[in-house]
């Protein structure tokens, strides 16, 4: 099943809400690293995707219709050409609240886990965002939100704009719908994972088997 919808937009800038929407509007499912948990086959193949090795994008995305999020959003050119009857989302949000979101999620989460990890979900997370998108250091502020900026830009410079959709969650399910080409929906646009939903999810749980 080739991908219908590829998004390039970075994390912490709605994905997980436009995941839910995505599905709700009939484009699922939609990968997202969320789908990537507890997946010891797809970590595997994300990771050699990461050290830019071949990947057979048919079997990462077999099942699914859509994807958002990292680890895609890294890949958006090669699954761009791939996929090119594809619709490519962008999502956005102000750049500097994306970075106080990005900061005290995903990034606090990498840089507290910098040494000595085996996981291999963290290490594949690791290489594809704090090194390879990041080169290393997420950290500086003004660095992040200039890749953060570049990123975006070399999207919309490079897709065809009939086949591009920069959009904000603020937006609602109009423009979303029009470029979709699907009924919009009587509910609320979806809202989820916010900064408190993030690390109210990911944070370490008291072991209740540690004994003194």
């Amino acid at each position: 099943m080739p991908l219908k919808i590829i998004g390039a937009g970075f994390g912490r800038t709605g994905t997980l809400s436009m995941k839910s929407a995505l599905e709700q509007l009939g484009f699922g499912p939609c990968h997202h690293m969320m789908e990537v948990f507890g997946k010891p086959d797809h970590i595997a193949l994300w990771q050699e995707a990461a050290d830019g090795k071949p990947v057979d994008w048919e079997t990462v995305f077999s099942g699914y219709q859509s994807a958002v999020d990292w680890p895609v959003c890294y890949f958006w050119r090669e699954l761009s050409q791939l996929y090119p009857e594809a619709k490519v989302l962008l999502t956005l949000r102000d750049p500097e609240k994306w970075y106080d979101s990005a900061i005290t999620t995903i990034f606090k989460g990498m840089l507290s886990r910098s040494e000595g990890v085996t996981d291999p979900h963290a290490l594949m997370v690791r290489k594809l965002i704090v090194e390879n998108t990041f080169g290393g250091d997420v950290s500086n502020r003004g660095h992040a939100i200039d890749v953060f900026n570049r990123h975006n830009q070399a999207v919309i410079d490079s897709i065809p704009a009939d086949r591009l959709l920069v959009f904000e969650a603020s937006q609602g399910w109009a423009p979303l719908c029009d470029f979709l080409d699907v009924p919009q929906p009587t509910s609320q646009y979806p809202s989820s994972n916010s900064t408190a939903d993030f690390q109210k999810r990911f944070q370490p749980k008291p072991n209740a088997d540690k004994k003194e």
